[in-house]
């Protein structure tokens, strides 16, 4: 009588680790995405407001030359920018070259090359010369009305300081030149015992901004005053404006 054998074959558990990556993919950011991330509505949101503005991007942009970076992935970079605090378009060029979620919300292909930062910013600021944020603000506001998410009965304003990009050491006077200094980069300024006001001093690196404090037991700072009107309900911005922080003294 014959006696069958078996073998069994037994696979260790730890997983093997492979340093060689594959040579293809088959599976695209889409589907990396989680169905329920609060950026998919966002996302359409934002889609449909860029396609309101298309004849407005036709207008900035001449018929013929090299192309530039697409106003709509412009847009969506620069609101990825905001909702997740990227503190420079440097950094934003950087999260964009492996941040899968951040390709995929501003339209990038896997193997799609990330902007210069410096062209980048570029083309921003033709954009903004062009009104375009203001324009794609009220399309959002437009939906958003559709929606009934916006209430007239009840709304708040609130108001912060927008803390400027420009240091304490560029806050000069105003009826003379600074003294040559020792090292341009990074100029050491001595203003402690000096009396600075924005009726005589200025930024040389944004004229624009005010020295201002929030209450007394805070420090002054450059900057600018945000105010923003709120739907209270449904927290929906109705209109926001920047200006300078008038009545609060350094």
């Amino acid at each position: 009588m014959l006696k069958q054998k078996y073998v069994f074959m037994f696979q260790p558990m730890r997983g093997t680790d492979t340093q060689q990556s594959s040579m293809f993919s088959y599976l695209s950011p889409e589907e990396r995405v989680p169905a329920n991330h609060p950026l998919r509505p966002i996302r359409l949101m934002v889609d449909e407001a860029l396609k309101a503005l298309s004849p407005a991007f036709s207008g900035l942009y001449s018929a013929f030359g090299r192309p530039s970076i697409p106003p709509e992935k412009l847009l969506r970079a620069l609101l990825l920018q905001v909702l997740y605090t990227v503190r420079s378009e440097r950094m934003l060029m950087e999260q964009l070259e492996y941040n899968l979620l951040f390709r995929w919300f501003v339209g990038l292909n896997m193997d799609e090359a990330v902007w210069v930062p410096t062209v980048f910013s570029k083309n921003r600021d033709r954009l903004l010369e062009g009104d375009i944020a203001e324009k794609f603000f009220a399309n959002v506001l437009a939906q958003a009305r559709i929606a009934n998410l916006l209430s007239d009965e009840h709304f708040s304003v609130d108001g912060t300081l927008i803390e400027a990009w420009a240091s304490q050491k560029s806050f000069q006077r105003k009826d003379r030149p600074a003294p040559p200094s020792d090292d341009p980069g990074n100029p050491t300024v001595n203003f402690h015992g000096e009396k600075r006001s924005n009726e005589t001093h200025q930024s040389t690196t944004d004229p624009d901004a005010r020295l201002a404090r929030k209450s007394g037991g805070h420090e002054s700072k450059l900057a600018y005053c945000g105010n923003v009107l709120m739907d209270s309900w449904w927290t929906q911005p109705y209109c926001n404006a920047a200006a300078w922080p008038n009545g609060m003294p350094p």
